[in-house]
């Protein structure tokens, strides 16, 4: 007969206890079944534990093999509470995946509230442009993205917001008091820092201008960096480019038909981490809050 945990545990409870009596109450079971497993485990180690029929005392083997049997159940019962605190959200981890705008607007109040409700889950959040976040997910490398994504398959989506385009620039630039009277097609003389978001702008008369670009940045700090530093202006939707300083302006284009629409990604619920699914549940609850409503020009689905 191989050894069994429940043999363990009985061994364990009635050295803790020195009764069969105590032992039996503690585990829920009667004196007579903690008996019956209690001689099945010494007939199987062919040697005695207790010094007396009381069991108020372990022989020299007993209490040897007390301390690996103490270890070993301790384990058990840990690996037990992991798994039901993995299984209901309490623990484990939670890879996000989302660009910068959605990092410092959108993402806050939601992970405030889902470290609230689930202090040991540990979070990993990093940020990148859209297509970067396509191939994590797609590589397994994050559980759940959020950006300017498409359909992709077996994975399921779901759009949140979308906003505007504008330009940005500094607040000294011509544009800041002619841009009622600017268009695509007149914008020439003005250097464009193009991004990854550029390519989302459908409009004709964009794209010559983009055309022209001869620098791409994708990090959106030095995107910034250098528009404030008079390389030139570039195009961002409204929710990228939150709380501005002083130096800089974002000017609207209200006259454009292409708006930027942030969803969010993951692999189906079924496929997901418990902790990735109460991640969704937060999210959907701070979108119906409209968490992000002091954002001006925001759309929700």
């Amino acid at each position: 007969m191989a050894i069994k945990l429940e043999m363990l545990k009985c061994f364990t409870m009635v050295a803790q206890h020195g009764s069969l009596s105590d032992a039996a109450q503690a585990l829920g079971r009667t004196p007579s079944a903690v008996s019956m497993m209690l001689k099945q485990f010494e007939d199987h180690i062919g040697s005695p534990l207790f010094e007396t029929a009381r069991k108020s005392r372990l022989t020299a083997l007993g209490a040897l093999i007390y301390e690996e049997a103490r270890r070993e159940v301790g384990h058990f019962e840990n690996t037990v509470t992991v798994i039901e605190g993995i299984s209901r959200s309490k623990l484990g981890y939670l890879r996000l995946a989302v660009t910068p705008s959605v990092a410092t607007t959108l993402l806050p109040p939601v992970i405030r509230a889902f470290t609230t409700d689930h202090p040991q889950v540990q979070v990993e959040i990093r940020d990148m442009d859209s297509a970067a976040i396509a191939e994590e997910l797609f590589h397994e490398r994050a559980d759940i993205g959020i950006g300017s994504l498409p359909d992709t398959e077996g994975m399921s989506r779901r759009a949140l917001f979308s906003d505007s385009f504008g330009v940005v620039c500094r607040k000294d630039n011509p544009l800041v008091q002619e841009w009622d009277r600017l268009t695509w097609r007149n914008m020439g003389d003005h250097a464009l820092i193009a991004n990854g978001l550029c390519d989302l702008i459908t409009d004709p008369d964009f794209a010559p201008f983009l055309a022209k670009s001869r620098l791409r940045v994708p990090n959106s700090t030095t995107l910034l960096s250098l528009v404030r530093e008079g390389v030139g202006i570039t195009i961002l939707p409204r929710m990228a480019a939150p709380g501005l300083q002083d130096d800089l302006a974002f000017l609207p284009l209200v006259d454009i038909a292409t708006r930027r629409t942030v969803s969010v990604m993951s692999s189906r619920s079924h496929m997901l981490m418990p902790a990735a699914r109460a991640f969704l549940d937060a999210l959907e609850k701070a979108v119906a809050a409209d968490s992000f409503s002091t954002v001006p020009e925001i759309q929700k689905f």
